[in-house]
C-alpha cells in the first residue's frame, strides 16, 4: 500500500492526487498511520489522520495533495441530513485496508424511530467523493450473494495468494492436526456447519435470548460442557508444553463464545496454577452488566493494547491468550506460532484466523492450527477459494450482467408498483413514509399472488443490487429498492414463519410495540404500520378487534388478524391440544376460502373476528367451570367426544379432570416420555382412574391416547 502511494503521487498524470486511506477500526487505522508517517520521505509529504467527522471535511477541502487517514465510520452526515459533496475533484484515490469488509452499505433505509431516510458508508463514502477512484486491499476477497469485493473495487489487479507468500518466505507454511479423536466425541455429535449455521456464528456471539432457541445454543452447550472442557484443557495443556519444548512461542487458543473462554481459562488455571500470574490472559470485550466471575477478564481499549505489545514481545512472560472474536484480524504477532481453533469459522474468517501463525519470525518452521472442532472440511473450502484458483476465486464475474439483472427484477417490481406513488419515501415528512407501507401492502395484496410474488423478486433484486451496488445503475434506484424492502420486510412480518423466537413474536403480538420502518430485510411492525395505537388490552378484546374491523386497508387487516391467531393457537397447542385443534381446523377452513377469493375480504375479517371471540371465550371456560388452566386441558381431553359427555356430564368430567392432573403431576419424571415402562405404568393409571368414574369403556382407548398426549405437552412446567 505505501509503495502503491508512493507511486501514485509521483505520477504526472494524477495532477498531485489526494490519497483516502480508508480502514474499518481505530486501532487499524492507527496503525497504518504510524507506518506511513515513519515512511514519509517515500511519499514526499506528511500523512494526516482525521480525528473527526469535522476534522475529515476540513482536510478533504483542498485543492491538491495530502494522504489523509481516516475510518469509513467518519463518513456520515449531520443528523437528518444527507452526506454532502465533499470534493468533486477527479484525481482523489481512495485506498480501502481490509477491503472485505465495511465496503457493501450502498442501500437506504429509513430510520425506526424517526422515520428519517439514511444510507449506508459505503453509499456515503460516494455521496461526498463521487468522481474519486477506488482500489482495495485484502487477503480474502468476499464472492456471496449479498456482498462481492470484486463487484464494488472492479477486477483484480495483483494477486499474491498463500501459496506465492510461502514460496517467497513471505510467510511460513501452516500446518493441520486433527486433535478431535483425543476427546472420544461421537462423530454423529459434531458440529454440522451448514449454511444457517454458519450465518449464524460467523458473527457476534448471540444475545442470551436469541441463544434458547437456535442451533448455536445446541451446539455451545456441547463445546462448552465442563466435561468436554476438562479434556480440551488436558490435552491443550499436554499438547503446548511439548510445542514450547521443541520451540519457543506463543499460542493462541479460539473459542466460540465469551462464557467458553473463562470457563477454559478457570479450567486451564486448574492444571497449571502458575499460569495465572503472567502466562494466561483471556481477551474479550464486556460491561459491568458481566458476572464478577468475568469481570478480571474485561479491561479498557488501553489495557487491551498494552496486552497486545506485550503478547507481540517474544521475551515477554504472557505466552498463551484465549479469545473469541479480538485478534483474529489485523493482529500480526510474528512469535505466535500455535493457535487451537474450538470455534466454528469459514471462508475468509477462517483464513484470516489462521494466518495469524503464518508470520515470519526467527528460526521459526511453520505455524500449526489444532483443530478441536472439526474444521477440516472448511478449511478445504476455505483453500480451494483461496489459493488452489490462483486466489482468484470464480474468475469470472460479470458486472455488466449484474446490472441487467437488477434492472430487469427492478421493472418487474415497478410493474406491480404501477398506479401506486412512492414518490414521498425520499420527499415526504417521516409520518408520510410511514403511511405508504400500509397502503403499499394493500396494493400488493390486491393482486393474484401478490405477497409471494413481491417477496421474491423483491428477494432477487436486493442480491442483484449488492453484486453491482457501487454502479450508476444501482445509486439511481438505490430509494426505490430501499422501499421495496420495507414492504417485502413488512408482508413477511405478517407471516409467523419468519420469527426469530418466541419472545421476539410474543413481544409483537401481546405488547404491539410501536416501531416505525426500517429496511434491508429489518423487520417492520405491522401493528404500528396499520395504525394501531400501542393499547393495554387484551389482544382479542372487543375493543382491539373493533379497531382491527375498522382499518383502512382490509388486506392488511385480514393478514394481521390471521397472524395473529396463528400465532395465538400456537400458544394454546402448547397447553390445550384439543381446543388448538379445533380451531386450527376453523381458521384453516376460513383462510382456504379467502386465499381461494371464495369470499371477501371483508368477509373473512368477519370470519376471522368471530374465530377470534370464540377463541377468547374458550380460553376463559375455564374460570365458568372452576377449572384452572391445566385442569380445563384434560377435561377438554376427555370431553372430546359428544357421547363422553352426554354419559357423563360435566361435574363428573371436571372430577375426573382434577384427579387426572393430581395423579399424574405425581408420576411423571424428566424422562417418562422416552421411556416405555414409564408410559405404560402412567397409561394404567389414567385407565384405572376412567374406570373408577364409570367413563365409557368403548371410548376409553382413545381418551388414554389424548390424555397422554396432552400430558405430554405440559410435562416440562410439571418436571
Amino acid at each position: 500500500m505505501l509503495f502503491f502511494a508512493a507511486r501514485v503521487v509521483r505520477h504526472p498524470a494524477m495532477q498531485n492526487p489526494t490519497l483516502v486511506v480508508l480502514t474499518d477500526r481505530n486501532d487499524l487505522d492507527d496503525q497504518l498511520f504510524g507506518q506511513f508517517q515513519r515512511c514519509a520521505d517515500i511519499l514526499g509529504q506528511t500523512p494526516v489522520q482525521a480525528s473527526g467527522r469535522e476534522h475529515l471535511r476540513v482536510l478533504l477541502n483542498r485543492a491538491s495533495g495530502g494522504v489523509v487517514f481516516t475510518t469509513i465510520h467518519k463518513f456520515m452526515p449531520e443528523k437528518g441530513e444527507l452526506m454532502p459533496e465533499l470534493s468533486a475533484r477527479q484525481n482523489i484515490v481512495v485506498i480501502a485496508d481490509e477491503a472485505l469488509r465495511s465496503q457493501y452499505g450502498f442501500g437506504g433505509k429509513v430510520n425506526e424511530k424517526t422515520g428519517e431516510m439514511s444510507y449506508g458508508f459505503a453509499s456515503n463514502l460516494r455521496d461526498a467523493l463521487p468522481n474519486a477512484s477506488f482500489i482495495g486491499f485484502t487477503g480474502t476477497p468476499i464472492e456471496k450473494t449479498d456482498a462481492n469485493t470484486r463487484a464494488v473495487f472492479g477486477d483484480y489487479i495483483s494477486i499474491y495468494d498463500i501459496q506465492r507468500a510461502v514460496a517467497d518466505k513471505a510467510t511460513v507454511p501452516i500446518y493441520y492436526e486433527s486433535r478431535i479423536s483425543k476427546l472420544s466425541l461421537n462423530a454423529a455429535e459434531l458440529p454440522k456447519l451448514d449454511a444457517e449455521f454458519e450465518e449464524i456464528t460467523e458473527g457476534e456471539e448471540l444475545t442470551k435470548k436469541e441463544k434458547l432457541k437456535t442451533k448455536w445454543a445446541a451446539l455451545e452447550a456441547l463445546v462448552g460442557d465442563p466435561k468436554r472442557i476438562a479434556l480440551v484443557a488436558a490435552d491443550l495443556v499436554a499438547h503446548f508444553e511439548k510445542r514450547v519444548e521443541a520451540m519457543d512461542g506463543k499460542a493462541m487458543i479460539v473459542c466460540m463464545s465469551r462464557r467458553i473462554c473463562v470457563d477454559l481459562y478457570d479450567a486451564l488455571i486448574k492444571l497449571r496454577p502458575e499460569w495465572e500470574a503472567e502466562t494466561l490472559k483471556v481477551v474479550m470485550t464486556g460491561s459491568a452488566e458481566d458476572g464478577p466471575e468475568w469481570q478480571k477478564h474485561i479491561r479498557s481499549k488501553d489495557a487491551r493494547r498494552k496486552l497486545a505489545n506485550r503478547f507481540k514481545d517474544a521475551k515477554d512472560p504472557f505466552k498463551i491468550v484465549i479469545v473469541r472474536d479480538m485478534w483474529l484480524t489485523g493482529f500480526d504477532a510474528p512469535c505466535l506460532h500455535t493457535m487451537y481453533a474450538d470455534k466454528p469459522m469459514q471462508g475468509h474468517g477462517l483464513m484470516q484466523a489462521i494466518a495469524r501463525v503464518n508470520r515470519v519470525f526467527r528460526d521459526k518452521p511453520g505455524g500449526l492450527v489444532v483443530d478441536y472442532l472439526g474444521l477440516a472440511d472448511q478449511l478445504k473450502k476455505a483453500l480451494v477459494t483461496y489459493t488452489e484458483s490462483g486466489g482468484q476465486g470464480n474468475p469470472t464475474f460479470d458486472t455488466a450482467q449484474a446490472i441487467a439483472v437488477m434492472l430487469e427484477k427492478h421493472g418487474i417490481a415497478c410493474d406491480m408498483m404501477h398506479g401506486f406513488n412512492w414518490d414521498k419515501w425520499t420527499t415526504g415528512k417521516p409520518t408520510e413514509r410511514l403511511a405508504l407501507i400500509p397502503a403499499g401492502q394493500e396494493h400488493i395484496l390486491e393482486q393474484e399472488d401478490g405477497k409471494k410474488r413481491w417477496v421474491q423478486v423483491v428477494t432477487e433484486l436486493s442480491r442483484a443490487f449488492a453484486l453491482c451496488a457501487a454502479s450508476d445503475e444501482a445509486t439511481e434506484i438505490r430509494d426505490d429498492v430501499s422501499f421495496f424492502q420495507a414492504l417485502q420486510a413488512a408482508l413477511n412480518k405478517q407471516s409467523s414463519q419468519n420469527r426469530k423466537t418466541p419472545e421476539q413474536i410474543d413481544a409483537a403480538i401481546r405488547q404491539l410495540v410501536s416501531k416505525a420502518i426500517t429496511t434491508e430485510g429489518q423487520v417492520i411492525d405491522v401493528f404500528t404500520a396499520a395504525g394501531l395505537p400501542k393499547p393495554d388490552i387484551s389482544i382479542l378484546s372487543d375493543q382491539f378487534l373493533a379497531e382491527v374491523r375498522g382499518l383502512k386497508h382490509k388486506n392488511v387487516a385480514a393478514e394481521l388478524l390471521e397472524k395473529l391467531l396463528k400465532d395465538e393457537l400456537k400458544v394454546h397447542s402448547k397447553r390445550n391440544l384439543v381446543q388448538s385443534q379445533v380451531f386450527s381446523e376453523k381458521l384453516k377452513k376460513t383462510l382456504n376460502a379467502y386465499h381461494n377469493r371464495a369470499i371477501s375480504t371483508m368477509q373473512v375479517i368477519e370470519e376471522l373476528i368471530k374465530l377470534a371471540k370464540d377463541l377468547d371465550a374458550a380460553t376463559k371456560r375455564g374460570e365458568n367451570l372452576g377449572l384452572t388452566d391445566d385442569e380445563i386441558a384434560f377435561y377438554d381431553a376427555l370431553a372430546s367426544n359428544d357421547s363422553a359427555v352426554q354419559a357423563m356430564g360435566d361435574d363428573k368430567l371436571k372430577l375426573i379432570a382434577a384427579e387426572l392432573i393430581t395423579q399424574v403431576k405425581t408420576s411423571v419424571t424428566i424422562d417418562w416420555t422416552l421411556r416405555e415402562g414409564a408410559r405404560a405404568k402412567i397409561k394404567v393409571m389414567v385407565k384405572r382412574i376412567l374406570n373408577k368414574h364409570g367413563y365409557p369403556p368403548d371410548l376409553q382407548e382413545e381418551a388414554v391416547k389424548t390424555v397422554l398426549a396432552q400430558a405430554e405437552l405440559l410435562y416440562a412446567e410439571w418436571v
